[in-house]
């Protein structure tokens, strides 16, 4: 296939339960958005008609997809034998990749002679060594099984480190943290624009504290709970993915306005939910500047990263050792790209707004193009 320049850009992003739909021109602001809530799949096209209907021209379409596989390591133009890999993918991202292949034939079905790629959210991290990215299982575990680090939210990752040095003005080697922290969380370190580690791994329950997620659990802990019937497979699946992290620590639904306002009232899990939260970003942000060789920037993006100055005024205050102080005053006032780090401090601190969609557009012109 020759190579394509499409200006025109519809970037499809499909939740759990929405799919949001957003046309790129050359320029950061969309041409058009919307989100459809409560999408119930391929078959549910009467909202994607009409955003289409008034949108105008699509030159390409650029699709998230949450797992690419030990082959994603770099986004692909789509087609039936990509598709059928990405849908063998589905046992590791049970939630999110349905949702992605629906999306996908949803918009081939509407646009049929539009070109449609493939963006990874494991891709960026491809690049991490295998020191990194080897589990220390056996070999012929993580031969037959693919088994390795993948992580996630590498869309949000790629565009947060590069945007987080342009707020810098950062024109040389760069040695990153960037905090995605959302109802799912994920840091990654990241080295001359190159992912070199990150917290998420073989699926997105490892790493951080999440809004119901738990992160990392002593794998020694759920063998016990397994082995003494205490709990079956599907309800340990249950609870670590809905049941744990910030919503089962603080009793509340999970989500950080909800935890504050308890910690507020005085609710001691609240407060305790909280300090754990914290106090593992703080930790694992300290394991990533080794990855990285040190640290030179930290990004704060994703919802709580973006939204809780809180969140990043604690996270600072459990790095001071490192370099890492804040001002306080554009802390509190930061709602968007903004530098929040004191004046002339070791390590420069930005907030970075997520924009998933710009990186999608960005890598699907690149695949295009060739």
């Amino acid at each position: 296939m020759g190579a394509l320049t499409p200006e025109r850009v519809l970037v499809v992003n499909a939740g759990s339960s929405s799919l949001k739909l957003s046309l790129l021109g050359p320029g950061p602001t969309p041409l058009a958005a919307t989100t459809v809530q409560r999408w119930t799949g391929e078959q549910h096209l009467e909202p994607l008609v009409e955003f289409l209907s008034g949108a105008g021209q699509v030159d390409a379409v650029g699709h998230r997809v949450v797992h690419g596989g030990p082959d994603g390591t770099a986004p692909a133009r789509l087609d039936d034998p990509l598709l059928d890999r990405l849908a063998a993918l589905t046992e590791l991202a049970p939630l999110h990749q349905p949702r992605a292949l629906a999306g996908i034939r949803a918009l081939a079905r509407l646009l049929p002679a539009v070109p449609a790629v493939a963006c990874y959210d494991t891709a960026f991290h491809a690049t991490i060594p295998p020191s990194a990215a080897t589990y220390a299982l056996p070999r012929d575990w993580n031969e037959r099984y693919h088994l390795r680090r993948y992580g996630f939210h590498g869309l949000s990752h790629a565009y947060a480190s590069r945007r987080g040095a342009e707020l810098v003005g950062a024109a040389g080697p760069l040695r990153v943290v960037s905090c995605h922290l959302g109802a799912g969380a994920s840091l990654a370190a990241v080295r001359d624009g190159i992912s070199v580690d990150t917290t998420m791994g073989f699926t997105p329950l490892e790493g951080l504290v999440m809004a119901t997620r738990s992160g990392s659990v002593d794998p020694g802990l759920l063998l016990w709970l397994l082995d003494g019937d205490r709990v079956d497979i599907a309800g340990l699946r249950d609870a670590l993915e809905h049941r744990s992290g910030l919503a089962g620590l603080s009793g509340t639904s999970g989500d950080l306005r909800d935890v504050l306002a308890a910690r507020a009232d005085g609710d001691a899990a609240a407060a305790l939910a909280y300090d754990v939260f914290v106090h593992r970003i703080a930790r694992e942000t300290a394991a990533m500047t080794v990855a990285a060789g040190g640290l030179d920037l930290l990004v704060f993006t994703g919802g709580i990263g973006e939204h809780s100055p809180d969140v990043r005024s604690s996270v600072a205050t459990a790095l001071a050792h490192l370099g890492v102080r804040l001002d306080e005053g554009r802390n509190q006032a930061a709602d968007a790209d903004a530098v929040v780090g004191a004046h002339g401090g070791p390590v420069a601190t930005v907030v970075v707004t997520a924009r998933e969609d710009l990186e999608i557009a960005r890598q699907t012109r690149a695949a295009l193009a060739g």
